[in-house]
Formats: structure tokens, sequence, C-alpha cells
């Protein structure tokens, strides 16, 4: 089951994210949104993308390996339209390659380079496509950037063989192949179902987002050693579950001699519990991460 599924990957949902500019953003989403929307419909993938006016925005893809693939291949296709369009009016001769940048968690970037980089070479070999790791992490983030050039075809290849490595370096649990969550996909899966219950609790159930107005508070405690991971740089990761969840989340100061500490969740029902759920699956990836659960 394992081997099989490393192999094809076909039963398991996968996400991968890629950093674009505004123009290549610009290019993927189409007139009125047809683009987008006809890749969606055609690859089966779920593609969103962040909102903001930030010179960089990231393109979420979910969906079965082959719904990927299918949505990659749409992307890689358009963008070389777009060089090609671009050269009609140029006097260049030759055509530069098709480049994306995917966005990996730093974890996974050691498996994808391969002892002494042999994983790497192996893959620019046998694809024909560039492969670079970037050396330092994403601004506020633990992840780095991936970039891979070249023929849409070759970058197809490639990005299939890093799907591989990626599986094999994921935790799969159930249907699901669970990397350092991915806020985007967090939402939509606790907007769906769990797929996993976190660290031992009772599965919560996800009303509808207003369905359950009243609101309420929850305690959770928190052993010390585990509060950076909830907490993330300068606060970023737990302001992402605050936007997301849309609670109140407020964490006490550490106390002495206490290897805990409380944290205490304040809205409705539902983003109280869809809060918890991103707190557990901070928690789950960082202890899975760390290889001890």
């Amino acid at each position: 089951m394992e081997s099989k599924v490393s192999e094809s990957g076909l039963n398991v949902t996968l996400t991968i994210r890629l950093l674009m500019h505004g123009k290549e953003v610009g290019s993927i989403i189409g007139k009125k949104g047809e683009t987008v929307k006809k890749m969606r419909e055609e690859s089966g993938a779920r593609i969103n993308i962040s909102e903001g006016n930030c010179p960089e925005r990231i393109v979420t893809i979910t969906g079965p390996t082959d719904a990927i693939f299918k949505a990659f291949a749409m992307i890689a296709y358009k963008f070389e339209e777009d060089i090609i369009n671009s050269m009609s009016n140029s006097p260049a001769t030759s055509k530069p390659p098709v480049t994306l940048r995917l966005v990996v968690p730093a974890s996974q970037c050691g498996s994808l380079i391969g002892k002494g980089g042999s994983k790497i070479k192996e893959i620019r070999e046998s694809t024909g496509a560039q492969v670079q790791v970037a050396g330092d992490m994403l601004p506020n983030s633990t992840e780095r950037a991936v970039t891979v050039s070249g023929t849409p075809d070759a970058i197809i290849q490639c990005v299939k063989q890093i799907c591989v490595v990626m599986l094999e370096a994921y935790t799969i649990q159930g249907q699901y192949a669970i990397p350092h969550p991915d806020l985007t996909k967090l939402h939509q899966l606790a907007m769906q179902q769990t797929p996993f219950t976190p660290l031992g609790q009772t599965t919560p159930a996800f009303p509808g987002m207003d369905a359950n107005p009243q609101a309420g508070t929850h305690e959770l405690t928190i052993p010390n050693d585990l509060i950076g991971c909830i907490i993330g740089r300068q606060g970023t990761k737990i302001n992402e579950i605050r936007q997301m969840s849309g609670a109140q989340i407020k964490i006490a100061n550490a106390m002495e001699g206490s290897a805990e500490r409380q944290i205490s969740i304040t809205g409705s029902l539902a983003s109280i519990s869809l809060a918890q759920y991103l707190i557990n699956a901070r928690l789950t990836s960082e202890v899975t991460g760390m290889g001890t659960l």
C-alpha cells in the first residue's frame, strides 16, 4: 500500500503551491477569470490564488496527483504561450524557458536534493528541466522556493518527480498527504471534514461558519516547548490562525515552575472549533515533523 502510494499517488490529495508575480497571476486568471475557471474545470484540481496587492502571490493547487499534473501542464503551456506572444514583437530569436517557482517546506528540501545532490541531479538529468532549491527560506516562513525551468513537457515531468519525493516525505494519513499544513488547504479541509484526529482528541464538528452565532470561550493548555510553533516568527502563525478562524486567541504568559501555557479562544462555536483545528494541525505538523509521534 505504502509503496503503491508513493509511485502513483493517485489516491492521495496533494497540495502544491506556486509563487507568482502579479503579471503571471493575471495571465492565469484571464479575462473575467475565464482562464482559471477553464483550468479548474478541465484539470479537476482546486486552484486558489491568494488575495492582496503584494508583488508576489501564492497559487495553491489541491487535488489528486493526476489533477495536479493537468493543472500544472495548463499553467506551463499558458506561460509558454505568453512567452511566444511577447516574442512576436521583440527582436529576440531564442525562446526563453518557462519558469515556475514552487514553495516547498524546508523540511522536505533535503529529500529533494538527496545525498550530495544525487536526487536533484537525477531529476535534472531524467527530465531535462533545470531545478534550483533556494538556499534561504522565504520571508516569514519555514519554506523555500524551488525554481523549475525548461520546456513545458520537461517541467511537467519534473513536477511529477518532485511530487513523488514530497509524497514519500509526507505522513500519509487516510486519504490525505499532510505536509506542514497550508492554511488555504486547512480551511477547505476544516469546512468539509477533519481527515485526521488531532493529537488524540475527539474530532470536532464543523458547523457552518455562522450557523452557530453564540459566543463561547474554550481553554487549551499547550506545553511550553510547543508554544513557539503556534505563535510563529514575530507572531505570524498565531495571527494567521486568528485571521482564518475569526476567533480571538489569547496566550497567557508563562507561569513560573509550570511546563504549560494556557490559551483561551473566544468566538462563535464554529470559529472556536476552526481555531482549535488549526492549532492542533500546527502541533501535529510540529510533532510529526520531529518524528516523535
